[in-house]
């Protein structure tokens, strides 16, 4: 058997999906071959690649799976008669030598995901197809980018460049490169799909092809992320403005200022909500400010007289409990 695909993932064998989803979109970052410094990035990049098919798939994870606890039964994954999926080592050979050809990510990362089910089932499955004549409509395909949250605001134009498995005139598996210009309209929410029409794997004896569609999240950091159509995000305040309740002005996502009041006495850490004003969706998303109190250094002798008298004023309050 080749790699193990776990081990490739750096995963349990009782991952969730959830966590096999993050580990593949981690190593996508690491190795892919247009951003990657990795001597060894293109086979690293299609090692989890497949490692990434077979084990989001139920039927193929179910079946590599079992292969792993027999291994004395087996070849490769998918090499042996009457098993779906494709031969791994054949699809890391037709997928190197692939890179050099420097793309426009423009503030994308060249992420995808898995593509339908694989090959569709396969080399024989392929020619089955072909020979009998009959038009057979291509796979649809699935794709995962990351984009900056402003663009939920305004929408954007981006090149994107994808990596997709399909077949070549001889019915063999191969990896295509495909780059594509994606027009992000504003309002999607975060884990909302773009579909772009037949631009998926390619139809069969003149059958149509299919779809593919692009994930889109949205990059989140400490300080600004989104969920589903709300945004929230940290906004620093000074000691008094929290504690006096005075009005700040805080710049939204889309550009716009707006002028907000501070309860008084806000915590840090509490949130303040500016309804509809998350992402422009259908229904519109909410803004939630977390506040964040900053204190200023005492570095002039002004500044930490300042402190003292403030020490003084508040002789009774006690941070900590005796």
């Amino acid at each position: 058997m080749a790699k193990n695909y776990y081990e490739v993932l750096g995963l349990s064998r009782d991952a969730s999906p959830d966590q096999l989803k993050k580990a593949y979109r981690k190593l996508a970052r690491k190795y892919h071959p247009d951003v990657s410094k990795e001597a060894d990035a293109e086979t690293r990049m299609q090692e989890v690649n497949v490692a990434y098919d077979t084990l989001s798939n139920a039927e193929k994870k179910k079946e590599y799976d079992f292969q792993l606890d027999h291994p004395e039964g087996f070849g490769s994954f998918g090499g042996q008669s009457g098993h779906s999926g494709f031969d791994d080592a054949q699809f890391y050979r037709r997928g190197a030598g692939q890179s050099g050809q420097q793309a426009d990510f423009s503030g994308f990362e060249d992420l995808f995901g898995r593509f339908g089910s694989g090959f569709g089932g396969g080399h024989s499955q392929y020619q089955h197809d072909r020979r009998s004549k009959q038009p057979y409509k291509g796979e649809d395909q699935h794709a995962s980018i990351e984009v900056e949250l402003e663009i939920a605001y305004t929408g954007a134009t981006q090149n994107i460049t994808l990596q997709i498995p399909t077949f070549n005139a001889y019915g063999e598996p191969e990896v295509q490169r495909k780059t594509l210009q994606v027009k992000i309209p504003k309002g999607l929410k975060d884990g909302q799909q773009i579909r772009l029409s037949q631009q998926g794997q390619s139809g069969i004896n003149g059958g149509g092809n299919g779809d593919l569609y692009i994930e889109i999240h949205y990059l989140s950091s400490t300080r600004l992320r989104a969920e589903g159509a709300d945004v929230y995000m940290t906004v620093d305040v000074a000691p008094w403005e929290a504690a006096l309740g005075q009005s700040i002005q805080v710049r939204t996502l889309d550009g716009s200022c707006v002028q907000v009041n501070l309860p008084k006495n806000a915590k840090n850490g509490q949130q303040l909500r500016l309804k509809d004003k998350g992402i422009p969706n259908k229904t519109p998303g909410h803004l939630y400010l977390v506040l964040n109190i900053v204190n200023p250094p005492a570095q002039s002798a002004e500044e930490q007289q300042a402190y003292q008298a403030f020490a003084e004023a508040f002789q009774q309050f006690k941070p900590r409990q005796p």
